[in-house]
């Protein structure tokens, strides 16, 4: 490529300005822990997380820039790529390893080791990033004008935004403050209800809504459609499959229901027909949402993989410039190895020298997928469910084979679709990261470090985490539903034991395929299926609200405006009631959550305790109205 075609960053390769610096670094660790923990909370409750990338870069460009009155774009990119790896390590963790807690529950085996949880996350997480290493030179720099990476090009515009950055960063800020207010007076203080919920007597149905921040706010991210998706699976749910389930097996005793199904209707309404029929539905459905999305994809998966191998040949050639330079191949290849071998031969990993080959084999070519797959559709749009899926049935389907079965050959299975799993969300992290500094104009080497510090930061703090929410409310619970947890404990068990209820497993699974025929995407709406009703009524408010914003009569650039401030505040909330979360969890675990319950105090009818929880529910609207539509616009 000549000179005059080359791309040229915001900082030339020839300009050196702060960038790995020590506030840089101790803020990304921050940020990682905190995003880490949040995004745990939120994926555990809702199934799903949300990208740290833009509020992390929004909150580091705040800080340095108007704090400390420092002026370092590269410095504030370095923050938010160390800060975003730990959304990326807790998505991978939580949708595999609660299954491991499922287990001991249920006195199948001993709850995992907090060193178990650390090790599995650490190696994913690193693989992830060593495997991205050889590849930005091929995607990122080759591909530029051909792969757009959405959430990494969205990074640098908010970074170059500067002048913005302060009042951005404290509308994330502002929704932090707000949600952990709100969700103190719900779960805390015990002031009013979480949840309401409306019946009708004589039909098994219900419908009802949640009242947290952060559960609106991720159908405010996510938009109307997405939600309404969501919202759409759990009517035919809720108010097609219950009732029909009820209506015609009032006096039978199905299995796995221990009594009839009138009786479990009347001790514990249509959740108790949920917990013991739907939620099987529902996971045949996700299985096969993943699945279909994983073979919708594969034309662009093997095109992606063997034009990244074709892209790599001459790749590895050393550079003197700044900005092309990358960890040492031999650096990246040790690694690999190293950790490969940690995988077959640390004890605390229940996993043979089969299962680090299929580490290695899968999670090299899924790590090629997810990075090239995110810089085409973006990261929402990455099928690592279906991968992750994929991975598991084929790694259970061998350890049965081969004999590994029984208790080390499940926690085994979910060892590797747990490092898998971590290895597509933290590969396609990577790759938004390295995309935002490639335009910037920061230093890939350091970035890639940055990245290794991240993860180990978040990687040590996520088994802390799981553990706390687990002795607080446990998992599979109304709490912490951990719904892709779930699903991977089932898909296990059905390989290894041929014990499931199988026909409601292929209710679901024939359900997501007609969904699928008439054009609807299926993972969102099996996602619907699974959770209750009230959850995913409350994401479609928040998707009503987007709704609302985006239709709105408004000049182009002050409707823009108006819809990311929203967005900054969604994401600060989310992390505020994740942060709170965590706080009465230990709250919760120190028997102390009882001395706040104010509810006995209160002692509100149930129409008035729902009255005022809907008072509440528009309260947190109104402030997400207020630091968005009514929010003035900065002058600058």
């Amino acid at each position: 490529m000549d000179d005059k075609n080359q791309f040229k960053p915001y900082i030339p390769a020839s300009k050196i300005t702060p960038e790995f610096t020590a506030t840089s670094i101790i803020m990304g660790i921050i940020l990682a822990v905190v995003f880490g923990a949040a995004n745990a909370y939120l994926g555990l409750r809702v199934g799903m997380t949300v990208s740290a990338s833009i509020p992390a870069a929004v909150i580091a460009m705040g800080v340095i820039r108007m704090v400390m009155r420092k002026n370092s774009i590269l410095e504030s990119n370095m923050v938010q790529t160390t800060g975003s790896a730990g959304e990326s390590v807790a998505a991978g963790a939580i949708f595999t390893l609660p299954a491991l807690f499922l287990w001991a529950a249920e006195g199948r085996m001993a709850k995992p080791g907090i060193l178990e949880i650390t090790l599995i996350a650490l190696i994913g997480g690193l693989l992830g990033v060593f495997f991205m290493v050889p590849l930005r030179n091929a995607l990122i720099v080759k591909e530029h004008n051909i792969l757009p990476y959405p959430e990494g090009t969205a990074g640098a515009e908010v970074l170059l935004a500067g002048e913005e950055g302060g009042a951005n960063a404290s509308t994330v800020f502002a929704g932090m403050g707000f949600a952990a207010a709100f969700k103190f007076i719900i779960d805390g203080l015990k002031a009013v209800p979480g949840e309401v919920a409306l019946r009708v007597k004589g039909f098994a149905g219900e419908i009802g809504t949640q009242i947290y921040p952060a559960v609106m706010s991720v159908g405010y991210r996510c938009g109307p459609k997405f939600s309404a998706y969501m919202f759409s699976g759990s009517i035919l749910s809720w108010l097609v499959l219950i009732p029909l389930i009820v209506l015609f097996g009032e006096q039978i005793v199905l299995y796995p229901g221990t009594e009839s199904i009138g009786q479990m209707f009347a001790e514990g309404g249509a959740s108790a027909i949920w917990g013991s029929y739907i939620r099987y539905i529902g996971a045949g459905a996700l299985a096969a949402g993943g699945i279909i999305s994983l073979i919708k994809s594969l034309p662009l998966i093997i095109n992606t993989f063997t034009g990244a191998m074709k892209s790599m040949k001459g790749a590895s050639k050393a550079s003197d410039l700044r900005t092309e330079k990358d960890l040492s191949m031999k650096t990246v290849l040790i690694s690999i190895l190293v950790l490969t071998l940690l995988v077959w031969l640390v004890p605390a990993i229940p996993v043979s020298l089969l299962g680090a080959v299929i580490v290695v084999i899968f999670g090299f070519f899924f790590a090629t997928v997810s990075s090239r797959m995110v810089g085409l559709v973006g990261s929402s749009n990455n099928p690592v469910s279906g991968m992750a899926i994929a991975t598991l049935l084929f790694a259970t389907i061998i350890l049965k084979l081969t004999g590994d079965t029984g208790e080390h050959g499940m926690r085994g299975a979910i060892a590797i679709g747990s490092i898998i799993c971590i290895v597509a969300a933290i590969s396609g992290d990577t790759s938004q990261d390295l995309k935002t500094g490639y335009l910037l104009g920061a230093t890939p080497k350091k970035q890639q470090i940055g990245e290794i510090i991240g993860v180990v930061a978040s990687a040590l703090a996520i088994g802390g985490t799981l553990y706390l929410l687990d002795a607080a409310w446990g998992f599979g619970t109304d709490q912490l539903a951990a719904p892709q947890a779930t699903l991977m404990k089932m898909i296990i068990e059905g390989v290894m034991e041929n014990n499931l209820p199988w026909a409601l497993v292929f209710t679901g699974v024939f359900i997501a395929v007609a969904v699928e025929l008439v054009g609807i995407p299926v993972l969102p709406f099996a996602i619907g299926v699974y959770l209750p009703i009230h959850l995913n009524a409350c994401i479609m408010v928040g998707g009503i609200v987007r709704l609302v914003l985006d239709k709105i009569k408004k000049e182009e650039n002050e409707k823009k405006r108006i819809v990311n401030d929203g967005i900054l505040f969604c994401s600060g909330m989310i992390a505020g009631e994740g942060l709170v979360g965590i706080i009465l969890a230990l709250l919760a675990v120190g028997g102390i959550d009882k001395v706040l319950d104010i509810s006995g105090m209160l002692n509100l009818a149930t129409p008035i305790a729902e009255i005022a929880s809907l008072v509440v529910f528009a309260l947190i609207i109104v402030s997400l109205l207020k630091f968005s539509l009514w929010k003035k616009a900065n002058k600058k």
